[in-house]
Order: structure tokens, then sequence, then C-alpha cells
């Protein structure tokens, strides 16, 4: 559901890149701004242990369903066409780590028996998670839009759709021999994003894809299937299957 806010954005900008990293900003903001808003309630108000507790309760049912339900759309939306490039690897890499700590600082929450544990966890999960805002706002964002071959607008309205609920089409054929070098892996990292669990498309590519295998592996290990469809000499089509949406 498109929100008063975004409605403003897409009326008031009209680049599509600037439109693009507007949305993402409001999207953002507000997640941090409702997680604030649940730590003070469950750390600082002078409420009773009974309050306190259902308080608690509260803020660990936001972070597993609002705040990882968001995480995991910008990871796949985004993060996964990232880090098919090699300008933004490493950076995903540092990002996903972020995501990490944040899930076991939810864990600590969820099983915090004091007042003190309650608020160190929220409070370090607070931060873990403006911080990878940061990154993803003033980093990740302008180098995943200078990429060769990505449309931020389009990946931007694909984390929207991941939020509302929908699903991603999925491609069945991706034929990459017609497109740059510099922009087939983020392409093909990008299709791979939309798959669920269980899904595939074919890869024909001109030479044996083996390099791209090796980043799939680094990228998403054990977590996908590779068969060879065709071995060349002068066309290579491979299966690629998304076994897991984790990572």
């Amino acid at each position: 559901m498109t929100s008063t806010s975004e409605i403003h954005i897409q009326g008031t900008c009209t680049d599509p890149t600037q439109r693009a990293q507007a949305v993402l900003r409001y999207l953002n903001a507000e997640v941090l701004a409702d997680l604030a808003a649940k730590v003070v309630l469950a750390t600082e108000l002078d409420l009773s242990p009974a309050h306190r507790e259902t308080a608690q309760n509260g803020l660990v049912a936001f972070c597993s369903d609002r705040l990882l339900g968001h995480l995991a759309a910008t990871d796949r939306a985004l993060y996964a066409v990232a880090a098919g490039a090699a300008e933004t690897r490493l950076l995903v890499r540092t990002l996903r780590a972020h995501h990490r700590l944040i899930a076991e600082r939810i864990a600590e929450l969820d099983h915090a028996g004091s007042a003190g544990e309650v608020t160190a966890a929220a409070h370090a999960l607070a931060a873990l998670l403006g911080a990878c805002q940061l990154i993803e706002r003033d980093v990740l964002v302008p180098a995943l839009a200078a990429l060769p071959g990505v449309d931020l607008s389009v990946l931007v309205e694909d984390v929207t759709l991941l939020l509302d609920g929908g699903i991603l089409e999925t491609p069945e054929i991706l034929d990459v021999r017609e497109i740059p070098h510099g922009r087939r892996h983020p392409r093909i990292f990008g299709s791979y994003a939309r798959l669920a669990a269980g899904q595939s498309f074919v890869l024909v590519n001109n030479h044996d894809p083996k390099p791209l295998r090796r980043e799939f592996q680094a990228t998403f290990p054990d977590q996908f299937g590779w068969d060879y469809l065709e071995s060349g000499p002068d066309r290579w089509q491979v299966r690629i299957a998304r076994l897991s949406v984790d990572g």
C-alpha cells in the first residue's frame, strides 16, 4: 500500500533515481522511528513489572515480524544485486553481518530476564539498525545506482512490493550473451534474488560461467543449485536454483 509520504515523494521528485532514494530513506526512517518508540516504551518509562513485560513482548514481536521483514526485503531486492558486482560485494558482506548482529540482539531481547538486559539489548539493536541504514544511505545505494545496468527505481519497487506481501516475478530464461560483460553479474544476481526457495531460471551464456559459480558460492554458500544443461562450445546453459532464502 502506497503511503501519503510516498505519494508526496513521487509527486515532488522528477529524477527516477532521486525518487527511489527518497522512498528508501522514508521506508528506513519509518521502521527506525517505530523501533525507537517501542524501545522507549520497553526501557525508559516507569512501568510496573507486568506492563514492562508486555512492552518487552511487543518490542520482540515488532522486531521478529516488521523489522526482520524489512531487512529481508532490503536484502533480497538490493543486497542480492549489489553482491553480484565487485564494487559493492564486500560492502554487502558488511551489511549482512550487521543483519546477523541485529538478529542476535533480537534473540537476546526475547530471552532477557531483567530490566537491565532488556535495556542493553534494545539500545544495541537500535544502534545497529541506525548504523546499517547510514551505510545503506551514504554508501550502498549511491554505489548501486552507479552500477552499469542497474535501475535503482526498479529495485526500490521490488522492496515496496515485498514489504506489501507481494511476490516478485521470476524469470524463466536469462540470456546474457548480448549484455556487456560489466553488466552481466548484477543482472544475474538480481534475477536470482527474485526466486523463491525451490524456483530456478536458466542462464544462457557464451562461455562457461565458472567465475560466476565461485561468486555464488561465496555469496550464497550451499544455498543454490547449479546444473549444466548445455556445455559449449558456443553456448552454455545452466539451471540456477534457489535452495534457500537465507543469506
